[in-house]
């Protein structure tokens, strides 16, 4: 589990559990700075990258796109001026699953070396 950006995501069915608590205190040091949020009864990983303008904000959007379509798992982004925030969570299961975790941790790497 060293290396979740590592990682491809699987298809998740809509029969698919949720992670549960424990599962996902196992995989939150992975993805530090990410938060879990609860939206709608929904847990979701949330981060806020704070950028230089608004176009550096629109490329890690752009970027965060291509992935999440190369991945087939796809995020709510809110670009800002200056900000870009992101919510991973899985629709079919309406809850985390792995696939969030390392969709997390993918996005942390486009952040990480392009635009922190």
């Amino acid at each position: 589990m060293d290396n979740l950006a590592g990682k491809k995501c699987v298809p998740c069915r809509g029969g698919d559990p949720i992670l549960t608590d424990a599962q996902i205190a196992e995989l939150k040091p992975f993805v530090p700075l990410w938060q879990i949020k609860e939206v709608d009864g929904v847990k979701r990983l949330e981060r806020v990258y704070k950028l230089k303008n608004f176009a550096e904000a629109l490329a890690l959007t752009n970027q965060i796109g291509a992935i999440a379509e190369e991945e087939d798992h796809h995020p709510l982004i809110v670009t800002e001026w200056g900000k870009v925030t992101v919510q991973w969570w899985t629709h079919k299961i309406r809850g985390l699953h792995q696939n969030d975790f390392i969709m997390a941790a993918k996005t942390d790497g486009l952040a990480d070396t392009s635009h922190q």
